[in-house]
């Protein structure tokens, strides 16, 4: 992870910096919001940028927006008042960090932002065979393709590949293809030269270019518009790319990796997806199986889930008691490694006592389920009704069941978060109610 400082490192943001590195991060420092522009044109591998707030922190946002280069700002002081940062934050700031820095807030903020949470912890067998699979082809250059359910881990078994690879010592470069809008992605994926678009002031490199010498990981790859699939795959066939607005090609010596929760098959077979591509990505495929087929993973990623939350809110470690991880155990696990993190993060912060106990283990879908009306001989009464109406139905639904929030929904739904947005605006266009968003979550 790449951390651009933006202020002097001297005092109070120093040791944020400080306390960042201590966390794995790599810091990198621009004086002002002009030179961190102009670092960030050249650097599309800076993963978070910290600014100073007593530069205009409302400023580098706006350049940053003009210039379509997408990556979160934290805006930080020292005894600011409320309202500088209340306006940060409405600027477009994701965060705001008060220093002198706290290491657990660095660390939350590292993880909330970052996502920096890599970890390949297993201990099932059908895991363990996933991952001497990726294991014997790390050391190819072969493009790979890592399928599996959302919420399964397909970023940290392709960090694991990176990591054991030839590449290990050039860049990690990861770009989720669902959650760019498909105005931005072809700039960050390839870049753009100056005067390529309105608010191109300066060159900027993409997300191949910073990641030459290395890997770049393309997340939730089905959903990359079809237009932008015929320039990846030129990219890939030639290891050469087109910057937006470019006159001559720029040669890149990149190894490709994606995920998908998607068919790709089927979608190649249904023409939504480029044939041609599908077969470039798919020299080597590696199936990460969900939760409940490798439920021997759910207790050594309960202690790991428990160990991480208790030390980054200030709690003491307390161990799972037995019916506590009966409970984890028997659950069905449709947000697969991501639910049992969410789940055992809120058990942590709801425990008492010297254990976590089953009271503390909040699991969706407790509450049996409605009965589903059903037609002579037990099949259920979907006949005379349109997929797209059963479709609706179990989206809404779904969005009651979590209270509104749409990442969630989208998770257990095992769609992107574009994509279920895409269907709430036509229901919203068909009339049609649907729960409002979460407070504080992305719509």
């Amino acid at each position: 992870m790449r951390v651009l400082i933006v202020g002097s490192l001297a005092g109070p943001l120093g040791q944020a910096g400080q306390m960042a590195m201590a966390r794995g991060a790599r810091i990198v420092q621009s004086d002002d919001p002009a030179a961190a522009l102009d670092r960030l044109r050249g650097d599309g591998s800076i993963d978070l940028v910290l600014c100073d707030l007593r530069h205009d922190v409302g400023a580098l946002l706006r350049a940053l927006a003009q210039e379509r280069i997408v990556v979160p700002v934290v805006a930080c002081g020292v005894n600011a008042p409320a309202d500088a940062a209340v306006r940060a934050i409405r600027e477009g700031a994701r965060e705001f960090l008060p220093l002198p820095p706290d290491p657990d807030l660095i660390a939350a903020i590292l993880g909330a932002v970052a996502d920096d949470h890599h970890a390949l912890i297993f201990a099932d067998p059908v895991m363990a065979a996933t991952v001497r699979r990726a294991g014997q082809v790390a050391a190819a250059d072969a493009s790979v393709l890592i399928t599996g359910e959302s919420g399964t881990g397909k970023e940290v078994l392709a960090r694991h590949i990176h990591r054991r690879s030839r590449r290990a010592g050039g860049p990690f470069v990861a770009l989720n293809c669902a959650a760019i809008p498909e105005t931005l992605l072809e700039s960050e994926l390839f870049g753009h030269e100056k005067g390529a678009f309105s608010g191109a002031l300066a060159r900027r490199v993409g997300k191949f270019e910073a990641a030459d010498g290395g890997t770049l990981l393309l997340d939730e790859i089905g959903e990359l518009e079809v237009r932008l699939q015929a320039k990846l795959l030129r990219a890939i066939q030639e290891r050469e790319i087109d910057r937006v607005g470019g006159t001559r090609p720029v040669r890149v010596n990149v190894r490709i990796l994606a995920t998908t929760n998607r068919d790709l098959a089927a979608a190649a077979a249904a023409g939504r997806f480029r044939e041609d591509l599908y077969f470039r990505l798919d020299v080597v495929t590696v199936r990460i199986p969900p939760l409940r087929e490798r439920r021997a993973d759910i207790a050594v990623l309960a202690a790991h889930f428990v160990k991480r939350y208790a030390a980054a809110n200030g709690l003491p470690e307390r161990p799972l008691s037995a019916p506590a991880l009966a409970r984890l155990v028997a659950h069905g696990w449709r947000g697969n490694v991501r639910e049992l993190e969410n789940t055992l993060h809120r058990a942590v912060l709801l425990a008492a006592g010297d254990a976590i106990g089953p009271e503390a283990i909040e699991l969706h879908g407790d509450a049996a389920p409605a009965a589903v009306p059903s037609a002579a001989g037990g099949i259920p009464a979907l006949v005379g009704r349109s997929v797209a109406e059963v479709e609706r139905e179990l989206i809404v639904s779904t969005l009651h069941h979590t209270g509104g929030n749409r990442t969630h929904a989208a998770s257990v739904l095992g769609i992107s978060i574009r994509a279920l947005r895409n269907k709430l605006r036509d229901y919203a266009a068909a009339g049609v109610a649907v729960p409002p968003p979460t407070v504080g979550v992305s719509a």
